[in-house]
This record gives C-alpha cells, structure tokens and sequence, in this order.
C-alpha cells in the first residue's frame, strides 16, 4: 500500500517548470537532477514562498477552508498544514497535532535554536499534508489541473491516511517524519540529512543498500530519477529515526524486507557514522511522540494480530 501511493504521487509529481534565476544559499547545492524545476525530487519547494511567523510555535484548531480546494478544513502546527475534507474525523487530526507538538519539545535539553529554525523551514517552504480516508485519492484525481496548482505552490511529499486497516501508528508516524526530514532536517543540516548524493544521509543510504539491511527494489516503477531518489531518501531517514526511536519493535511490520534493522542498538553497531551524526543534529531537537498518544492513534503490531 505505501509503496503504491508513493508511485501515485511520483506520477503526478511537478517537474516540468523552471527553477528561479539567481539561486542561492543550500538550495542550490542540493538540487543536483532536479535543477530546473521548482521543487527538488518532485516534492520540495526550492524557493521559500510562504510567510514565517515570529513565533513558529503555533498550534491552531480545526478550521473551515476554501483556500485549499478540495479540502475544506485545516489545521496548522508548527509548520506543517494538515489539510483534509469533511469525511475525516477531527479527533484525528488533532491527534496527528499531538504527535507533532511532542515531536519537537519545548524543553531545555534540547537545542531550541535549531529546533526553532527548523521550524521556520516548514512554514518557508509551505509544507502541505494531505489527509485522506484510508486509500480514497479521489482528492487528486477528480481535478487535475487543482491538484497541480496546489503541488506548484506548496511541498507535498506524502499523505496521513485515516483508518488503514494495518499499522495506523507507523502511517502517522512515517509521514510526519517524512515531511521533517525532506523539508526540516533537509534545509536545516544540508550536509547530513540533505536530498543530495553527497550527503551523509545518501552515503549511509548507499551502505544500507550495498549490505542488504535496505532494499530499494519497491520503488523500481518510479520512473524519474529524481524522484525515485527523493522518495528512497525520505524513505530510509523514516526507517532510520524510527529505529533510533525503538518504535519498530512495537510498531513496525513484523515481516518486513525492505528494511532489516529493528532496534536502536542495531542500528548504531550496523550504520555508526549516520548515528553519530543523528545524535549531534535530530537528537538534539526531536524525540518520539509519547507512549501515551502512540496508544490513541492505535494498538501495536501485537494487539492487532491478537485481534
């Protein structure tokens, strides 16, 4: 099921308008095969189009829409813009807020400069979430020419589905971290966790790859490049991070052969330079969301094959 919705957004991805002239700053070194387009890898805005509030913090409820056609509510937190059509249950997506706001804690052990200015990068860069009941995509195929104008004019990297049959924690927690670490983390700390062959992220990737704990194979039918990069890079930094959380053990698919990896002690003994360096940068600013709300959103892999 992920994978194929990931193929139905590469299909429908942007790519074919011109990049801005006079590029500058991290965004240019990081483009590579997407250079002359307006969104890296078919998903993230190259030139910050939206506006930062002074405190990047903000928290707003459920509220009707018309600006986001076919969606007809929305919920912004930190950043990220939770958007979705009436059939979805707002207890869900004030949920899928929690689990945001405790992704990034307003605690003094941790480094609230960077988390802050990664922050800031959401609302720069426009981060939109589309939120669909389970597998209806009928919100980007009823209009087209819609749905490319909302992809032209914001960074849509993935989806939230409500009530998936199978794994609803991980559909929340995946994509959170998808849109963080292809948008937050990417423009944060290029050189680590940028959409970039050169950076650590890429080149523990490639490890992963060469030593068979990541296969790739699954995104075979996604035809550009550019965007079958873009998505095995977002792919593998969920895995990565949602290990170094210990949420797979619990969490995770119990027959999974995409990723072979399946706890935080693991991955620093089989992938140590990318932990090292997810200490001194995600670490520092993120955390899993609680115990707590992880058991709202939905039982563990367990629970669900005991019932």
């Amino acid at each position: 099921m992920i994978n194929r919705v990931l193929i139905i957004f590469a299909a429908m991805a942007v790519g074919a308008c011109s990049a801005p002239e006079n590029n500058s700053g991290p965004e240019q070194t990081m483009v590579d095969d997407a250079s002359q387009t307006t969104h890296l890898g078919g998903c993230i805005l190259l030139s910050p189009l939206g506006n930062v509030p002074e405190d990047p913090y903000q928290r707003s409820d459920i509220v009707a829409t018309t600006a986001i056609s076919p969606f007809t509510k929305e919920l912004q937190v930190y950043g990220l813009q939770l958007a979705a059509r009436d059939d979805i249950s707002d207890d869900f997506m004030r949920l899928v807020a929690q689990a945001i706001t405790e992704v990034f804690p307003q605690d003094e052990s941790f480094d609230l400069v960077q988390q802050k200015s990664l922050l800031q990068h959401h609302y720069r860069y426009r981060a939109l979430i589309p939120v669909p009941l389970g597998d209806d995509f009928s919100f980007m195929e009823d209009d087209p020419e819609r749905w490319a104008e909302l992809e032209s004019e914001n960074s849509i990297c993935d989806i939230i589905m409500q009530d998936v049959p199978v794994g609803q924690v991980m559909e929340v927690v995946e994509h959170i971290l998808h849109y963080v670490t292809s948008i937050g983390l990417h423009y944060q700390f290029p050189e680590v966790w940028g959409i970039s062959q050169d950076s650590i992220l890429a080149r523990a990737m490639r490890i992963a790859v060469d030593e068979g704990y990541y296969d790739v194979s699954g995104y075979d039918d996604i035809g550009d490049p550019a965007i079958r990069f873009r998505v095995e890079m977002q792919e593998f930094a969920y895995w990565f991070i949602s290990t170094a959380w210990n949420l797979q053990t619990d969490y995770g698919p119990t027959h999974e052969q995409e990723w072979t990896i399946r706890d935080r002690e693991e991955l620093q003994e089989k992938l140590p330079k990318l932990f090292v360096e997810y200490e001194q940068t995600a670490a520092r600013i993120m955390r899993a969301p609680s115990l707590e709300t992880l058991q709202r959103i939905g039982p563990t892999r367990a629970e669900e094959a005991a019932n």
